[in-house]
């Protein structure tokens, strides 16, 4: 039986998403490193977890971190972002379980959460310089620094996601590089007793936990660019097994060379301690790259997150969730306002210590994942027959006990949280439930203009219908993420 006309202009509403068919899309390789900066950016950071735990510790976090918490939120990505390849990702998957105030809800601390994370780079670039420049330490001449920095590193993501990705793929390959000439010197100084060093009564559980959270997740930010990538359908489940391949191994065999090539003092073992041990095993060539390796880095870090903040809140406006103007774009398809509210929270929030900014963000992010593992199982429930280009080989029971661990893995660091962290946090969940109502009595009263795009979850089935399922994924993925249907 056919389609009514009205229907079937419904469901092409329903599916459209606003595009600049014009502009270049990004594709596998710069995808793959803007998801390496989006998540890790190097080994640069890794160091407290040998502080916190020792070394046998820290090597055995970044084996069975990435098994708990990244291969089931790296899952969950490409399923959700093939099924849903538009700007927003996360948001739109909650709002199509949930409801919208639900997708706000997600859009709101996670955008929060990114904001967050993004305003530690621009003072670790500064703190990876002041070696060189005594005057970056502090005081009026770091203010201006770090605003004069945020200012260039902001100029660049609004010229263009396709400048931004491959920026990430020469930033990555500059910072991977001087660890790989690190590791050769390395090698005949290797002591494997050095690795198996243990005390479990002097563990910092907190910092432990923390640092390895901190560096192993992010996986889903990339999906709120998903209407910027070319062919997301493949092209997601390629990007983010490589991606997953090259943080984990980017991680581990720093560790692995730098543990067991030097005399252990856990209380050396904090953030920059890597250029120290490039001093010992190269010498000051070697130390020099480090940190010049490591300040970029902070570069490419800063303009992943801005692109994946920028864009989700384009597609929240896309979606109605935020007033139109949030969807206007410059010349280069970039969200102008996104990106100014994006560089706003960066140098608002730069005057927070390393750890707090850290565990600030775990906690809000920690909530938007429950919500993210809520939805993705109820959409496996409520629409088992929507077409999912990739889809994890495991039926709903299957998942389900997936996304248990990584559910008691965000108990734990929510547990961990001081009280000044918690209040702060349950705080800004609080400022968004009022967010909601009130811009939906601005949009009630027409005092702004919102997008008329319907809403997803009531048509779901019917997208359901008409889209054109791709069910190929390239075989590489396969190895990582299964095979899909």
């Amino acid at each position: 039986m056919g389609e009514t006309p009205d229907l079937e202009e419904a469901i092409r509403r329903n599916s459209e998403v606003p595009t600049f068919p014009t502009l270049r899309k990004v594709s596998l390789i710069p995808l793959v490193f803007l998801i390496y900066y989006e998540v890790s950016g190097g080994p640069f950071g890794v160091e407290d977890s040998v502080k916190a735990g020792g070394p046998l510790l820290a090597l055995l976090g970044f084996i069975v971190f990435p098994i708990i918490w990244s291969i089931p939120e790296a899952l969950v990505t490409a399923e959700m972002g093939t099924m849903f390849p538009e700007n927003g990702g996360y948001v739109v998957w909650v709002s199509s379980a949930f409801g919208p105030f639900w997708g706000f809800q997600q859009g709101w601390m996670k955008w929060l959460s990114g904001v967050i994370d993004n305003a530690l780079y621009p003072v670790l670039f500064l703190d990876y310089l002041k070696s060189a420049i005594p005057a970056l330490g502090g005081g009026l001449p770091r203010v201006i620094a770090v605003l004069l920095l945020t200012i260039a590193l902001t100029y660049m993501n609004y010229r263009g996601l396709t400048i931004v990705g491959w920026t990430a793929v020469c930033l990555g390959v500059f910072s991977l590089l001087p660890f790989c000439a690190m590791g050769l010197i390395s090698i005949p100084k290797l002591d494997p007793a050095r690795w198996l060093v243990v005390n479990m009564k002097d563990v910092d559980w907190n910092l432990y936990l923390n640092t390895l959270f901190w560096n192993l997740n992010y996986w889903d930010s990339v999906s709120t660019l998903a209407g910027e990538v070319e062919n997301p359908k493949k092209t997601f489940p390629k990007a983010l097994f490589w991606g997953m391949l090259l943080v984990v191994s980017g991680y581990f065999v720093p560790l692995l060379t730098t543990i067991g090539s030097v005399e252990l003092d856990r209380s050396q073992w904090e953030d920059g301690y890597f250029a120290d041990i490039a001093k010992m095993l190269g010498g000051v060539w070697l130390r020099w790259w480090i940190e010049a390796a490591a300040a970029l880095s902070n570069m490419g870090m800063f303009e992943a997150e801005m692109s994946s903040d920028s864009f989700q809140l384009l597609g929240m406006a896309e979606r109605g969730m935020l007033p139109e103007v949030f969807g206007i774009r410059s010349r280069f398809g970039t969200p102008v306002l996104g990106i100014l509210f994006s560089a706003s929270g960066v140098l608002l929030l730069s005057w927070m210590s390393f750890q707090e900014i850290i565990a600030a963000e775990n906690y809000l992010y920690c909530f938007g994942m429950f919500l993210e593992f809520a939805a993705f199982i109820w959409l496996r429930i409520k629409n088992p027959t929507m077409p999912r280009p990739y889809k994890i080989p495991l039926g709903t029971v299957g998942v389900t006990l997936m996304c248990i661990p990584p559910s008691a893995l965000l108990c734990v660091v929510l547990a961990i949280a001081s009280l000044k962290v918690m209040i702060v946090s349950i705080t800004a969940v609080v400022i968004g439930f009022l967010f909601y109502p009130g811009l939906e009595y601005l949009k009630n009263k027409n005092w702004m203009r919102f997008s008329s795009i319907p809403s997803l979850p009531d048509n779901l089935e019917q997208r359901g219908v008409t889209a054109c399922a791709d069910q190929n994924v390239d075989g590489a993925s396969e190895h990582l993420l299964g095979h899909g249907e």
